[in-house]
């Protein structure tokens, strides 16, 4: 994963706490959990034993896959954003042409995408189909459920 990482600085601190909780927090919790799996006896046959060993194998992966989103961010300032095209941070308003309805989209990073709140990540169907168009241009989107095209209406911060 070395493409970069586009975010929010909010977002950027947020990673930058869970980081710093999983260092410190998580390490101790799963520290004590192998601890007390390991007083209980014969490791060979220990079930919790292994489930706690595989837990840290599991804490240290999400430690090192944070650790390099964070080398590889890139924190973006709305100010800094050209809204005559759909870029990263931008809110886009398209109508769907199949079915005329309006959704208004944000164009995020991986880790910032939550569709209940608009977010769409960059890299998703829709995120990749809409970047670089400007207003009345119309994007067709290839995505899972089959292709569409959506009309985009309007470009803001």
């Amino acid at each position: 994963m070395s493409d970069l990482n586009y975010l929010t600085k909010e977002t950027l601190a947020q990673m930058k706490e869970e980081l710093n909780f999983l260092k410190t927090t998580g390490r101790a919790e799963i520290a004590r959990q192998i601890a007390e799996a390991r007083e209980k006896g014969d490791l060979k046959e220990n079930a919790e034993y292994d489930a706690a060993k595989e837990a840290q194998g599991h804490h240290e992966a999400k430690v090192a896959q944070l650790q390099t989103a964070l080398m590889n961010a890139r924190v973006i300032d709305a100010k800094d954003i050209d809204i005559s095209k759909v870029s990263i941070l931008s809110k886009v308003t398209v109508t769907h042409l199949g079915n005329k309805k309006t959704f208004i989209y944000q164009i995020v990073s991986e880790k910032e995408a939550d569709l209940k709140l608009g977010k769409i990540s960059v890299t998703s169907p829709i995120g990749k189909g809409l970047l670089g168009k400007q207003v009345g241009e119309t994007a067709e989107i290839t995505a899972p459920v089959g292709s569409f095209k959506l009309k985009i209406e309007n470009i803001s911060i």
